[in-house]
């Protein structure tokens, strides 16, 4: 599990719950609950308290009456209900942002919404229902976008390699991660403290084979509702339709006419429930409109079946080239956003971006974090003497003793010029004095050859620590203080380190 703890504590972009979530959690795994203590938890956030009577109105409930009031919503639905429909919005407003890249949040909330809808109805259908079973469905995914806050770069790559394979999701993300969605959603959940039952069967809903049978059914819905889902967002839509029918057919014991009407009624209350989350609901298609854009693409092929056969055959190959070719070009233009053109390590954008999320990390969790400022000695000497291209040789070589000395946690990157950046999480002073000392003595070391002459060279580093205790999390003021103490390592003697905390203001 040591490699899901270290992906977990990679996620400095991750929302910690909200203490209205929390106080939702304590009310649901109470055996007893009280009706009044749920009604003003909720109560106390008038957003939360209108989204909740909004959803309790609406037609997925189907209620004859208004519900005007919280206090009335508990009676009617039942304790456990309200309670899953209100943490439901918590967790979804904590985590939904503006999508800036390939990593579409907004459309990944609005498959989750449809799949939490599809597994109400279908629980329903099949008698295995219970009251978490909106919440479950909609947080059974919430390991893709826990992986992705972690390590974007990583699950980028996971999108690409499924677009140009035949492998599932999970095959993928384990081929990248070392683990799937599926464990990781389950875990975080677990740690937030949400209950087993809700927790447990999302480990499972991609190999429901494999789940307890106590988590069997809720493990079923949830993979149906994802296959459910999927026919609204992803691709071969018509395919999937297929499939399900087949499947839902066979486990309902009714005509595909009527699983038809019962998909297009996830269709329907999709809509309607989006929108109490604030998300567009476009591109929800009723099956008519599925099976019509199906038959037209049919339709507009006029060719005989062997035909057919070449021009799949010959499409299928062609768009794996193109998806290959984009994949490559998305991992070059990744590499080229973040890396030195010169050296080959971190350039100082990713810099920047790296050091933000140390500090909201440290910050949070209350741990050190250790910035060591490095400089070459005389570096316009070098140039002046020896000629840009072997500068450009100098530096190289030190990036390159960077690549082979620091943990795998800290970054090291090309700051600006002959000046140089390593970023230490979970490292305080005496360890980045031992490594910054490593790195002196070892450039001290080091013999660059130019033409038939050598060249040597010499470091000086200036060192501080952002201290919890301290609560300083300012990045320009550790950046100014490591800076100070670099400058003071220049001005008393090159060839040396010095260290300054971080002051107060």
């Amino acid at each position: 599990m040591e490699t899901l703890n270290s992906l977990l504590m990679d996620v400095a972009t991750l929302p910690s719950l909200p203490a209205i979530a929390i106080k939702i959690i304590q009310e649901i795994r109470k055996d007893k609950s009280s009706v009044n203590e749920l009604a003003d938890i909720i109560s106390f956030d008038p957003a939360l308290t209108a989204k909740v009577l909004k959803v309790a109105n609406s037609s997925f409930y189907g209620l004859s009456y208004k519900v005007d009031s919280i206090d009335k919503a508990v009676n009617i639905l039942g304790l456990e209900v309200l309670k899953n429909i209100a943490l439901s919005f918590i967790i979804v407003r904590g985590f939904k942002r503006n999508s800036v890249d390939e990593f579409n949040q907004e459309l990944f909330w609005k498959r989750s919404i449809t799949a939490a809808v599809c597994a109400d109805l279908m629980a329903s259908r099949l008698k295995k229902r219970r009251d978490d079973t909106f919440v479950t469905a909609l947080l059974m995914d919430i390991g893709v976008l826990v992986m992705y806050l972690s390590r974007p770069d990583d699950y980028l790559k996971v999108i690409d390699e499924k677009m140009i394979s035949k492998a599932s999701t999970t095959d993928v993300e384990k081929s990248v991660f070392g683990l799937d969605h599926q464990e990781v959603g389950s875990e975080i959940l677990k740690a937030w403290g949400i209950p087993e039952n809700i927790y447990t069967p999302i480990a499972y809903h991609h190999k429901i084979h494999e789940a307890a049978p106590e988590f069997g059914d809720t493990s079923e819905v949830l993979m149906l509702s994802d296959m459910a889902s999927s026919v609204y967002y992803g691709k071969k839509s018509a395919e999937k339709l297929r499939m399900l029918n087949q499947l839902l057919q066979n486990k309902l014991n009714i005509s595909e006419s009527d699983v038809n009407q019962l998909i297009d009624s996830i269709a329907e209350k999709t809509v309607e429930i989006l929108s109490t989350f604030d998300i567009d609901a476009n591109n929800v298609k009723p099956i008519s409109e599925i099976v019509q854009d199906a038959h037209e693409d049919f339709g507009n092929l006029n060719l005989s079946y062997e035909q057919l056969v070449v021009e799949l055959k010959q499409e299928r190959t062609k768009t794996e080239g193109l998806a290959r070719e984009l994949k490559n070009a998305n991992e070059k233009l990744r590499t080229l956003t973040f890396q030195d053109s010169l050296t080959g390590i971190y350039n100082h954008r990713y810099f920047q971006e790296i050091l933000d999320k140390e500090l909201e990390r440290a910050e949070r969790y209350s741990r050190s974090l250790s910035l060591i400022m490095l400089d070459i000695d005389n570096f316009k000497k070098i140039n002046d003497t020896y000629g840009h291209q072997q500068g450009d040789v100098v530096l190289c070589a030190v990036a390159e003793l960077f690549k082979q000395i620091i943990r795998r946690p800290d970054t090291a990157a090309r700051y600006g010029g002959e000046e140089f950046a390593v970023i230490l999480p979970e490292a305080d002073i005496r360890g980045a004095v031992i490594l910054a000392e490593r790195i002196r003595q070892m450039v001290e070391r080091m013999e660059i050859k130019s033409d038939n002459q050598v060249v040597k060279i010499t470091v000086s580093a200036g060192i501080t620590m952002y201290e919890p205790i301290k609560n300083i999390t300012n990045k320009m003021k550790l950046i100014e203080t490591a800076n100070k103490a670099l400058y003071y390592s220049k001005m008393t003697g090159r060839n040396k380190l010095s260290v300054v905390p971080i002051q107060s203001s």
